[in-house]
């Protein structure tokens, strides 16, 4: 409901929420992962040299093998390249599950098409023109890449007074206003305006004043509904 979260529910009633990963982060990681590739090629066509056209001829397999499953091997065994690794960055299903052999051959292998015209332009657009930042190798394979964090962080909602909600509030509405309340903390004056614009729904006004009745409910739902 809010911003990049993505909120999916296992067969267990247990939900999970998923933070889409946007180009940004994802273009460190490609630039980080093309380096790591490079250094291979380099080292590999160095050491099969001595071996002349044969040698070459061998190089050229390696480097297929290593353009192609590099990404896949690391993917599913680890859930991340070194390179998303590095940006924090993981590679799941649509459901929030691992990654499938099959489903990580496909969304790279669709690299190719991603890379056209130049420089994964296509990929780009593709990205741009959808909510979760999929790519067409993504929409394929039905995967996500999210941000994962390995140590949970403790946000807290802002000092400000308790403020009961004119409206009932559903329970995805009330994690949504705690989310924005723990992450405002965080974000630009600018930026916590924007999101609460997102939820004039719930707060029925936009820009400060949103923004402050929002952080209002939040400590109001904290409390457990009592006011000062």
């Amino acid at each position: 409901m809010l911003d990049t979260i993505r909120a999916f529910e296992t067969p267990e009633g247990i939900e999970l929420q998923l933070h889409v990963a946007g180009p940004i982060s994802r273009a460190g990681a490609w630039i980080v992962d093309f380096l790591i590739r490079a250094i291979l090629y380099i080292f590999c066509a160095y050491l099969f040299s001595i071996f002349g056209e044969v040698g070459w001829g061998i190089s050229l397999i390696v480097f297929f093998l290593i353009e192609w499953f590099y990404p896949v091997l690391f993917e599913v065994l680890q859930g991340t390249t070194p390179g998303k690794k590095r940006f924090n960055l993981w590679v799941c299903h649509d459901n929030g599950t691992p990654i499938s052999w099959q489903a990580s051959m496909v969304r790279n292998l669709l690299r190719v098409a991603d890379f056209l015209p130049f420089m994964y332009a296509f990929g780009l657009i593709c990205m741009l023109s959808n909510r979760d930042f999929k790519r067409l190798g993504d929409m394929a394979a039905g995967t996500l890449v999210i941000y994962r964090d390995d140590v949970a962080r403790n946000y807290e909602i802002p000092d400000v007074k308790p403020l009961s909600s004119p409206q009932p509030l559903k329970l995805l509405e009330q994690r949504a206003i705690l989310e924005y309340a723990e992450r405002s903390r965080g974000l630009s004056e600018a930026r916590c305006i924007e999101l609460s614009n997102l939820l004039e729904v719930l707060s029925t006004q936009t820009g400060e004043t949103g923004r402050k009745r929002l952080l209002c409910y939040a400590k109001w739902i904290q409390r457990g509904g009592e006011q000062e």
